[in-house]
């Protein structure tokens, strides 16, 4: 052995029954061997190839090596795949499968853009693009589920949420914010479902600075998605749910002017609410005297705070906590509304549904790294928020196309580990590439149906 291929090499001399040496000598091998599906699903898709469109490429034609659609797909494949930042470029340059996703010759291919070449592409995108590029992502994600349900919905639901993004250093606009007690961003997501269908997927991510108010900027998200879900489902009925501090007078009043939108939002509690609640509290404590369990009654009232313009209804949970060996605690809680059903129906079936889309954030921060915004300039930082986006959206695609299956409900990450990291080793013909992956893959069939679901061919 040579020098270089010893320090390539371990062993493990006495823990199985004859010697075990490990080399890294698989030059067109990858751990990425299942990234391929992302690269179908993206095509079926047009994600990127729409989101590249936005970008304009103001570099000397003569000295480019990477197109701007190449340096995008190599930034948002690589964060599906897990690889976060642009530090992971370095390491990647020569992987196959990397090479082979970006349409390049995997094993005499020119390799994958440095990292210095993609922090100048994340530096160089201005304030119009990232708009355009924002109205690409939800666009792409509207029209592929109007595609796929053929336009036909009874319902559509859009939630709308912020999440806090902590920073750790100088970026521009990350401010303190005293409700989550730390120096941050606040991104707004917004997700869309349809009829009864348990995901919700995401279409937008503005990031916005660290002190914003919950509502800054969803009305502006909203009226552009109302817009779009009219005119590809048209006759479907729209409902909206918002988190608490989103009861601003300016949302509400657009709310209540947007014809055939039903809408559920929380608000804070009060010193009227509370007396007004009284009642039925009282009510709530009788029960659960007399059960000894967490008990609750629903009612509503007509409300208007001092800012709004009208009076609205909101319906009240009169609910009492009991837990083994701590006091009983009032826990009222209060919805602001414009539907008809029943207190107890909307608060339980409507509102507290949107519960779900806590899971998809923490997906968003655990399985795409939403919260890798460590460029100093704000929008650089929102470029990397739309980059975990689009990454997220290919990975929710791979897991409606794994439906029915056991990846039908997984997180992300899961989902990534199970279908995307494939030990592979990438053979080039004159013809054909071939891929050769793991005889003893645990998850071929689920694997399987996804890439026929995509558009392979069974052989």
């Amino acid at each position: 052995m040579t020098e270089h291929t010893t320090t390539q090499c371990l062993l493990f001399p006495d823990i199985f029954p004859k010697p075990v040496v490990v080399e890294f000598d698989q030059r067109n091998g990858s751990s990425d061997g299942g990234a391929i599906l992302l690269k179908a699903a993206d095509r079926r898709y047009r994600l990127t190839e729409r989101m590249a469109a936005c970008l304009e490429d103001e570099r000397q034609a003569g000295k480019i090596d990477h197109s701007l659609t190449e340096l995008l797909r190599q930034r948002i494949y690589g964060i599906a795949c897990g690889y976060p930042d642009a530090n992971d470029a370095d390491r990647l340059a020569k992987d196959p499968i990397h090479k082979l996703l970006l349409g390049r010759d995997p094993i005499e291919g020119m390799d994958l853009a440095s990292q210095p070449t993609l922090s100048r592409f994340e530096n160089a995108v201005d304030r119009k693009e990232l708009y355009q590029l924002g109205a690409a992502l939800a666009d792409s994600v509207i029209e592929r589920h109007a595609r796929r349900l053929h336009g036909r919905a009874r319902r559509v639901t859009i939630d709308l949420d912020p999440t806090d993004d902590p920073t750790h250093g100088h970026q521009q606009l990350a401010l303190f914010n005293g409700h989550y007690d730390t120096w941050c961003y606040l991104p707004m997501l917004g997700f869309v479902s349809f009829n009864d269908e348990p995901e919700q997927y995401l279409f937008t991510a503005v990031l916005r600075p660290g002190n914003a108010p919950a509502p800054l900027g969803a009305v502006g998200i909203l009226r552009r998605i109302l817009q779009r879900i009219r005119r590809l489902f048209p006759g479907a009925k729209i409902r909206i749910r918002l988190d608490g501090g989103f009861a601003h007078p300016e949302l509400l009043d657009f709310l209540d002017g947007e014809p055939d939108v039903e809408y559920v939002a929380a608000m804070a509690s009060n010193a009227v609410l509370k007396r007004r609640a009284k009642r039925a509290m009282r009510t709530a404590r009788r029960l659960s005297s007399r059960s000894g369990k967490t008990e609750q009654v629903y009612t509503e009232t007509r409300y208007a705070a001092g800012t709004w313009s009208h009076h609205r209804r909101v319906i009240i949970k009169a609910e009492v906590v009991r837990e083994e060996g701590k006091v009983p605690k009032d826990n009222p809680r209060f919805v602001i509304t414009n539907q008809k059903q029943s207190p107890r129906w909307i608060y339980e079936k409507e509102y507290c549904q949107r519960g779900d889309v806590e899971n998809r954030i923490k997906e968003l921060h655990e399985g795409v790294y939403l919260g890798r915004t460590s460029c100093t300039d704000f929008w650089a930082n929102q470029f990397r928020v739309l980059l975990a986006a689009a990454a997220y959206v290919l990975l929710q695609e791979l897991r409606l196309r794994a439906a029915r299956t056991e990846c039908a409900r997984a997180q992300v990450g899961t989902l990534r580990e199970r279908l995307l990291k494939l030990g592979a080793r990438v053979m080039v013909s004159v013809r054909r590439i071939v891929l050769h992956l793991p005889h003893s893959f645990p998850f071929r069939f689920t694997f399987h149906r996804v890439a026929l679901a995509l558009g392979a061919d069974s052989g």
